[in-house]
């Protein structure tokens, strides 16, 4: 007897299905990191964190700008000691204390999953995911026939949040 073979559109959906219950881990964190991101220029979730690093004497705002970042404008000037948007500098002993705002050990590991470049790990992981959405994007009209009414409900979706998408892109 002749073993049958499965259809392409069958094979697809078991892929669809067992693909789709792996990345729905992945997915949960992309998603909860996502949220997060949304909050990046507050101070959401964030606690503050003061450094204390021993400069050289007797700097300018100009040579503080790359330790103090955004927040190197000197804003008022008490003796020796200059304080600024992100701490302050002693000019005498060369003792700067500078504030920066970080989120928990693993919201800040999770954030970076979005950040990820070339140079990161995290590049493969997001390759995989991006390349595993495409395929979830394509599958999922394997899932119906054509001729089916569903099938053609999902294209009216389709075409919606295709156009939300574009619309929310120039707002």
């Amino acid at each position: 007897m002749a073993k049958r073979k499965t259809p392409f559109s069958f094979q697809i959906r078991i892929i669809h299905r067992y693909l789709g219950y792996f990345l729905a881990g992945i997915m949960f964190v992309y998603a909860l990191s996502g949220i997060i991101m949304v909050f990046r220029d507050t101070d959401f979730l964030k606690t503050e964190v003061i450094t204390e690093k021993k400069l050289a004497p007797n700097l300018t705002a100009r040579d503080l700008a790359p330790i103090f970042k955004k927040g190197a404008k000197v804003l008022s000037q008490k003796g020796d000691v200059l304080y600024l948007r992100n701490g302050s500098y002693n000019q005498t002993t060369g003792v700067a204390n500078i504030k920066k705002m970080q989120l928990p050990f693993i919201l800040d590991k999770m954030e970076h999953l979005h950040k990820a470049n070339t140079n990161s790990p995290l590049y493969f992981l997001n390759i995989f995911f991006g390349v595993s959405l495409l395929f979830f994007v394509f599958s999922a009209f394997w899932m119906y026939t054509p001729k089916m009414p569903i099938f053609k409900k999902g294209m009216y979706f389709t075409v919606g949040g295709i156009v939300l998408t574009i619309i929310l892109l120039f707002i």
